[in-house]
């Protein structure tokens, strides 16, 4: 009997010390963890097992697209469908699988989010900051071709790795902003190319109604190669936002043909201005585990 007691006592104790902690924070900068390309500060509760399917059709318009492709639908740059897991309510890991676009495809991309701090609403902390880890292995078959880059003279050499800062605010329950310092690595790229990467991202979500929230994200690589002369272009979004309570499902535009950072970040190649852009969707499901 004194042990169901001190049981139940603590039990109760553990549950208002979580509830305490939740007094005062922000929640829902933003309704999913990722944007368009991006990823949010949000993180999933434990215990939530987040099923994800997200597709990149061809070019809408522009010399790859218009009637030909039936305006881009008949082609799908590229395809990811994964999972994320909520180890606590601040950590969530995930894998996924993606075709990729860029010269090193069929990757295999590993996740690692960590919220480190979270807004408050009286502004004793004034955003929420979430760490990101995306590590992705190629699965291409080894070419005989020493000139390309899935020759994969070494194992490593399979590898890519992102690692960013995602820092947001939400400043009302109708505008949320974030910045995105982020660092890429690839351990092989092709001649007089850069092994390391820094860009900077932003986000914004701005809810429309209960159903409905426009999002928008960018991401710009800060290098001498990453230029409008050298093919290169910011991978942009824009999006509808859908919450239809069972799950949220988007629909977007984007100039990126891949999905995952360590594919889209380097390998930005479509122009907007030429019709470069293309329609996306994303389907996400969370289940109680």
């Amino acid at each position: 009997m004194i042990k169901r007691i001190l049981f139940f006592s603590s039990l109760f104790l553990i549950t208002n010390l979580l509830s305490a902690q939740d007094e005062g924070l922000t929640f829902e900068t933003f309704k999913d963890t990722r944007v368009i390309n991006t990823h949010s500060v949000e993180t999933l509760h434990t215990g939530k097992l987040d099923i994800r399917i997200g597709h990149r059709f061809g070019d809408l318009v522009g010399n790859r697209g218009g009637w030909q492709t039936f305006y881009g639908l008949e082609n799908a740059e590229d395809i990811m469908i994964g999972g994320e897991y909520g180890i606590s309510r601040s950590l969530t890991i995930g894998l996924n699988r993606t075709k990729g676009s860029g010269p090193l495809k069929r990757l295999v991309n590993g996740i690692v989010k960590y919220k480190i701090l979270k807004q408050k609403e009286d502004d004793s902390m004034p955003v929420t900051i979430t760490l990101l880890g995306v590590g992705s292995a190629s699965t291409m078959g080894k070419s005989n071709n020493p000139e390309v880059l899935n020759f994969f003279e070494k194992t490593s050499h399979r590898f890519l790795y992102t690692a960013q800062i995602l820092i947001a605010r939400k400043f009302s329950d109708k505008f949320s902003l974030q910045i995105i310092p982020s660092y890429t690595h690839r351990n092989v790229v092709s001649f007089a190319d850069d092994n390391g990467l820094i860009s900077l991202g932003f986000a914004s979500r701005i809810q429309l109604n209960k159903v409905f929230g426009l999002i928008l994200d960018g991401t710009f690589p800060f290098s001498e190669l990453r230029t409008s002369e050298n093919g290169y272009f910011p991978a942009i979004g824009v999006g509808l936002e859908i919450d239809t309570g069972g799950h949220l499902f988007q629909l977007n535009f984007t100039n990126a043909t891949g999905i995952s950072e360590t594919d889209y970040i380097p390998n930005t190649t479509r122009d907007w201005a030429d019709g470069g852009f293309r329609l996306g969707f994303t389907i996400s499901r969370t289940f109680n585990l």
